[in-house]
C-alpha cells in the first residue's frame, strides 16, 4: 500500500514517541528507583529485602520485559491505524 509522504512521518514521529515514553519509563524503574531514590525506599521491604535493592536487582529486569511487550501491542495499533500491519497469507 503505498502511502504519503506525510503519513509515512506521522508514523514514525508516534512510532519514537512510543520508544520515548517507554524508554523514560524503564530509565526511570532502573536508574531512578533502583538508585537513585534506593535510600527513600530502603525502608520498605518486598521480596525478603528493601524495594529499593530489589528494584535495582530484579524490578528493572521485569519492567524491562513488560515494556517488550507493551511496545508490541502498541506498535501493533499503529501499525493496523496507519494500514501497515501484517496481513495474513495464509487463507
Amino acid at each position: 500500500m503505498a502511502t504519503s509522504n506525510r503519513e509515512h512521518n506521522a508514523y514514525w514521529r508516534a512510532n519514537l514517541k512510543i520508544v520515548a515514553v517507554l524508554l523514560f519509563i524503564w530509565a526511570f524503574v532502573s536508574y531512578g528507583l533502583g538508585i537513585i531514590l534506593r535510600p527513600y525506599l530502603s525502608n520498605i521491604k518486598f521480596g525478603g529485602t528493601d524495594l529499593g535493592f530489589w528494584f535495582a536487582q530484579q524490578g528493572s529486569i521485569y519492567v524491562f520485559v513488560i515494556l517488550i511487550f507493551i511496545y508490541a501491542a502498541a506498535m501493533n495499533r499503529l501499525d493496523k491505524h496507519y494500514g501497515v500491519d501484517e496481513i495474513d497469507k495464509s487463507g
